[in-house]
């Protein structure tokens, strides 16, 4: 039997060969990017004036998303943010948090697809992009937050405001491996009425439903229209427009919207909305007539037309 001591060195001769081998290659984002850049997308852009918080212990969070809200116009320092997103039991801020920290400072925050295409879009858009990095292995992470600002594909690197770092370069190939590790997770944080360059109809309507919770009626409006004029077939971004006209002390408008809305879509939901705007108008007539559409389109929507019938019926007719 060999010795130990031998065994080791046969291993080692057996393991050489197979770490000569290796080869450093680009991850397939960067690639991809880097070998030849798609269409409309420029070779190098900063976005240098985009603010810079110099983070402080575990609060990697509160600085990234005070510059972020920054870019957009919306003044917020990380010590008032770190009071509403940092979470001292997890030393650390978590992704909803950053979001909805992002919608209480008035900000539209959307979810970007996870492909390196999109944030560097999103960047030459103008559109700086929360990022969420592991520095360390999956097994034992290291999460951090920080700003994607630029990038240069000729040289493969992208610039981030990160930790204490204002101009923080890395090569693409370290930053895709990093933000690879925590998820392909990042966002971008802007004013209502500005939509990303990248994000499709789901994810952004999913953002401006979770906006609209916390905003200003006239704030959710206009996010919803910018929406609607993108995507003019949808019934949920639609429904957010007659939603926020109502709530924003205009139900004239607001019914008138939701009968629109109804016919184009055939939906009881918006008949049953429109009766109800009209009977609080003292419209019952009106009213009336939309429940009975609703009711005619039947389904799932039956029992709310039903009972707003009830409520047109059971109140005096003063026509």
């Amino acid at each position: 039997m060999p010795s130990r001591a031998r065994r080791r060195v046969a291993l080692a001769v057996l393991a050489a060969p197979l770490a000569g081998c290796a080869v450093w290659r680009d991850p397939p984002q960067t690639a991809a990017l880097v070998g030849r850049a798609p269409a409309g997308l420029p070779r190098r852009v900063e976005l240098d004036a985009t603010p810079f918080f110099a983070q402080t212990e575990y609060h990697c969070g509160p600085a990234a998303l005070a510059g972020a809200l920054g870019a957009a116009g919306l003044a917020a320092q990380p010590e008032t943010l770190a009071a509403q997103v940092f979470l001292p039991a997890r030393q650390g801020t978590l992704q909803s948090e950053m979001l909805a920290g992002a919608r209480r400072h008035g900000a539209v925050a959307a979810l970007l697809p996870g492909e390196l295409e999109a944030l560097l879009r999103e960047v030459a858009a103008g559109h700086p992009v929360v990022v969420l990095q592991n520095l360390a292995l999956p097994v034992v992470p290291r999460w951090h937050y920080a700003v994607l600002v630029g990038y240069d594909l000729d040289a493969g690197e992208v610039v981030l405001r990160s930790g204490t770092t204002r101009r923080a370069t890395l090569s693409l190939r370290t930053f895709e491996h990093t933000w690879a590790r925590a998820g392909h997770w990042a966002f971008v944080a802007l004013v209502p009425g500005r939509l990303p360059a990248t994000a499709g109809e789901a994810s952004m309507t999913q953002a401006l439903v979770a906006f609209e919770r916390v905003a200003a009626p006239a704030a959710g409006l206009r996010g919803y229209e910018t929406a609607l004029a993108r995507w003019p077939a949808s019934l949920t971004l639609a429904v957010g427009v007659g939603n926020t006209l109502h709530a924003a002390g205009r139900p004239r408008a607001a019914l008138d919207h939701f009968e629109r809305t109804a016919r184009r879509h055939a939906s009881a939901a918006a008949w049953i909305n429109a009766g109800t705007i009209a009977l609080e108008l003292g419209q019952r007539r009106r009213a009336r007539d939309a429940a009975a559409r609703a009711l005619a389109i039947g389904g799932e929507w039956n029992d709310a037309a039903r009972a707003l019938m009830q409520r047109i019926d059971v109140r005096p007719r003063p026509d």
